[in-house]
């Protein structure tokens, strides 16, 4: 029974991780933007400051440039990588979604399912308190990252290589030539880079995610009886999932995102010294609301994954019902 909820919960989220590529690709290349930027405009602000001080001018004239230019949205974004890369850039580092759904979301979604069962073993009638949920979705979500991070790392280069000068980029060919040039020219360590973001992504967005789902099927059914246990019920309680963790993840979605992505060379600083560091400096280069960058698409690929993922689940557990 245990190995059946790892089961069933790898061939929904692999399912939902490649149909929603796209999206996750758009949200990723959303949640980088302004980061070549962001370095410079600090570097003028203090300038700035100091020639107003002494009375020159002249810096008036240069303060129109100052302001970041509009970023384009989700679909402009979308536009961008079809008319650069064409169709297939939409699906760049898709074989990295695969194995990071494989390693990440069967472990998150098979332990989620194994602690359910059994704390709800001595509950009343097997329903499980909301409290237990979030605990049992933070063990889980935890666990899965720790495993799928180095899936996740090659999955957020390959994403984030389209928006690079041709002579930039790294150019992976698959998701294991990812992993293997990080080690070889990294060291192993690099594919742990963020990996304490990445847990803690990963608990909020299991906790949220998976307790969620439960919490309002199980509303949806009381109110409605168990004849409501259909695909209307699984599609509301799973896009108010994906509402949830989608806000509830954002922010350390963008600080993860950047730091995985990060360019460190051969005795030079690296561009963020870690998660904190990350945060401050986007924020104080960008604003608060930096940290919600790619909110729209994050909801538009976490509503329909998450969507995706239980109606497929539920549709799996149906027809492994019987094993």
């Amino acid at each position: 029974m245990g190995v059946k909820g790892f089961v069933e919960g790898g061939i929904a989220s692999i399912v939902a991780g490649c149909s929603t590529h796209p999206l996750d690709l758009i949200k990723v290349r959303m949640q980088l933007q302004g980061e070549a930027l962001s370095p410079a405009v600090s570097a003028l602000r203090p300038a700035v400051a100091l020639q107003g001080a002494s009375g020159l001018a002249t810096i008036h004239h240069h303060q129109p440039s100052l302001p970041l230019p509009r970023r384009p949205g989700p679909i402009a974004v979308g536009a961008q990588i079809l008319r650069a890369e064409g169709s297939a850039g939409l699906f760049s580092g898709v074989s990295a979604t695969v194995l990071r759904q494989t390693l990440y979301s069967t472990t998150r979604m098979g332990l989620y399912d194994m602690l359910k069962k059994r704390w709800s073993a001595s509950g009343d009638g097997g329903s499980l308190p909301l409290h237990r949920k979030i605990a049992a979705g933070l063990i889980a979500g935890g666990i899965g990252a720790a495993v799928g991070n180095p899936a996740d790392v090659a999955m957020v280069r390959m994403q984030a290589d389209g928006r690079l000068p041709p002579a930039e980029r790294r150019n992976y060919r698959s998701v294991l030539d990812a992993i293997g040039r990080m080690a070889r020219q990294e060291g192993v360590g690099s594919l742990w880079r963020g990996s304490s973001l990445t847990v803690n992504r990963a608990m909020i967005v299991t906790a949220s995610q998976l307790a969620t789902y439960d919490q309002a099927k199980e509303a949806i059914l009381r109110q409605r009886g168990a004849g409501a246990d259909g695909l209307g019920t699984h599609v509301a309680a799973s896009f108010t999932a994906g509402l949830v963790a989608a806000a509830a993840s954002n922010p350390v979605d963008v600080v993860k995102t950047r730091v995985m992505n990060m360019k460190v060379e051969k005795g030079a600083a690296p561009p963020y010294a870690g998660a904190l560091d990350c945060a401050l400096k986007t924020v104080r280069a960008e604003g608060p609301m930096a940290l919600y960058k790619g909110f729209v698409p994050t909801v538009s690929r976490q509503g329909p994954f998450t969507v995706v993922l239980f109606v497929t689940l539920e549709q799996v557990r149906k027809l492994l019902k019987d094993f």
